[in-house]
């Protein structure tokens, strides 16, 4: 025998348990998918979050994989190439920045972009303007609801960046009280692609680690490398070292 129907709205919408359960789940809204690394050093918070958002059907949060160290991260990460990357900023091996710092080529893909938002227990303020001035899109604390910490995850997919209003402060402050770099008419010369090329380049990464990281050919970084000397009118890559670092680009 089938069990009686739930009394529905005059306009033929679900009664109201059905919605009441409905909302209690994260939801990441109809047809919306995004595929999420988890790093954080703690197993059982990584499990934690997993159940919480990853359960995929309901909020659209797909977890294809987890790193407990800056390593694991890097490697994970450039394996599984996500939309967004959940990073933990206190991390053996050097912590969420480093992870930043190894993963620039990858937040640098102008076609399928890594994105990363900062979740941390941390709300102190270095902590905060540390991994953003490394690249991360957002920062938000463990305090964060499930429902909250997936439309976080979203966001940051859509390119947006998220803070809760007290980290954002800090933010705001740090960077109104730097001094605003002038024009570069010379770096504005050069792609998107070129100053990726021109930055391993001035941290000292051979042709071919360079081609491994932007998973393109020797050749095209030559190419590369190449069309930024003759921009930027130097003759050898000691003298790119020299004019990256005194733009405090590396």
């Amino acid at each position: 025998m089938s069990e009686p129907n739930e009394p529905t709205d005059p306009n033929g919408t679900a009664g109201p348990a059905a919605r009441a359960a409905e909302s209690a789940q994260p939801t990441g809204g109809a047809g919306r998918h995004v595929r999420v690394v988890l790093v954080d050093d703690h197993r059982m918070f990584r499990t934690g979050v997993q159940a919480e958002i990853g359960q995929t059907e309901q909020t659209g949060v797909e977890v294809v994989g987890e790193a407990a160290d800056v390593d694991q991260a890097v490697t994970v990460i450039t394996a599984t190439r996500p939309e967004v990357v959940l990073l933990d900023v206190h991390l053996p091996g050097g912590g969420g920045v480093e992870v930043l710092r190894r993963c620039a080529p990858l937040m640098g893909d102008a076609e399928q972009p890594v994105r990363f938002l900062a979740l941390s227990v941390s709300d102190a303020a270095e902590d905060v303007i540390g991994v953003i001035r490394g690249g991360a899109r957002g920062y938000v604390t463990k305090t964060i609801t499930g429902t909250d910490l997936v439309d976080s995850v979203f966001r940051v997919q859509e390119g947006d960046a998220v803070f809760s209003p007290r980290l954002a402060g800090f933010v705001l402050d740090a960077f109104a009280s730097t001094d605003a770099p002038p024009v570069d008419e010379d770096l504005d010369r050069l792609t998107q692609r070129e100053r990726e090329v021109l930055r391993l380049i001035a941290r000292g990464y051979a042709y071919k680690e360079i081609a491994k990281q932007l998973f393109i050919s020797v050749k095209t970084v030559e190419s590369h490398v190449s069309a930024v000397l003759r921009k930027l009118q130097l003759s050898n890559r000691h003298e790119l070292t020299r004019w990256a670092t005194a733009r405090r680009l590396v």
